[in-house]
């Protein structure tokens, strides 16, 4: 990971650079009192990653003439209370986490995701119940916000996975109820299903009901999923219908059931819920795994590698791990 200038190298997680953030506006506002300034020596004195998370505040707090103006507006500001606190708090936390470098590129992503209603982190999971009575959960590292108005349910999903079980609208005007991704729209026609964003292309398999896929940039073009099809589509284009695995929303039930998958690809899905880096060398990336895995906990499975595949797990750090042969 890049490190903020003069900050040194160690690692600042989300938990702490969150915290840390809580702290800067609290000291910067009017509302600090003696006894939290107390109470935050003590935290910066609690573990070393709380002081390096700290000193990079500062630094932060120094550079944020360099940020794109609409995010650093709300934090210049210095909000107390609502919404645009808690944006600006995860404003500040994320540059707690990553480079300055990395800030112009902002407004194509990250910050989004940051900023989103709802949130998870690595490893996390959650369930929300929506205004209309619908249903959705968020998998590890997702960001979705939320925007129902007089004319449409509206969810849009900045990254990860969602499970979605719609309801009837309590309004009683059938507004649509519409997912957006970054390459087009999925209106819900009564339905259960899952919608996960993959950079360049969106996948979304249906298990109850239908779902209309509309690329943004194809034209008008649209497709009609029912219950047991998967698409994968990108702004240009739609894919191939195809049968949806029975398993697609095993994650919800924090199950990960991998068969005969590559173990290259087996690391890639593992490594959504486990902070770091995951890493599989060429050299076995091409062995095969089956199997159920909890994804409660990622350290067990990686411990049970070796004993199923001709594999060694090698740890770096506890947050760079890599899955290489045997003796290497």
């Amino acid at each position: 990971m890049s490190e903020v200038p003069g900050s040194g190298g160690a690692g600042v997680s989300e938990t702490v650079a969150l915290q840390a953030a809580e702290w800067f506006f609290l000291l910067q506002s009017d509302a600090a009192t003696p006894a939290d300034r107390s109470r935050w020596a003590q935290w910066r004195a609690q573990h070393a990653e709380h002081e390096t998370a700290w000193q990079r505040a500062e630094r932060v707090g120094q550079k944020f003439a360099l940020l794109p103006a609409a995010l650093a507006a709300p934090v210049l500001a210095r909000p107390t209370a609502g919404r645009q606190r808690r944006q600006a708090v995860r404003a500040m936390a994320m540059l707690l986490v990553v480079a300055p470098a990395t800030w112009l590129a902002w407004r194509h992503g990250p910050a989004q995701e940051w900023l989103a209603d709802h949130r998870t982190a690595t490893g996390e999971r959650r369930q929300l119940t929506l205004p209309d009575g619908s249903h959705i959960q968020l998998d590890t590292a997702s960001a979705v916000d939320v925007r129902f108005d007089g004319a449409l349910r509206l969810l849009r999903l900045h990254a990860g996975v969602i499970h979605v079980q719609t309801a009837p609208d309590p309004q009683g005007t059938h507004r649509p109820f519409v997912v957006a991704t970054a390459q087009g729209r999925l209106r819900a026609l009564g339905t259960r299903f899952v919608v996960r964003q993959e950079g360049e292309r969106s996948r979304v398999a249906v298990l109850q009901g239908a779902v209309e896929v509309r690329p943004d940039a194809a034209g008008g073009r649209l497709a009609v999923l029912r219950a047991g099809e998967q698409m994968v589509f990108t702004g240009q284009a739609l894919g191939e219908v195809q049968p949806a695995s029975r398993h697609v929303d095993d994650w919800t039930r924090g199950v990960f059931l991998a068969r005969d998958m590559r173990l290259a690809d087996f690391a890639a899905e593992l490594g959504r819920y486990r902070p770091g880096v995951l890493r599989c060398d060429p050299a076995v990336a091409d062995l095969r795994i089956s199997g159920a895995f909890q994804l409660h906990d990622t350290g067990p499975v990686l411990d049970s590698l070796p004993q199923a595949l001709p594999v060694a797990v090698l740890y770096r750090t506890r947050y760079w791990v890599t899955l290489a042969p045997p003796g290497r």
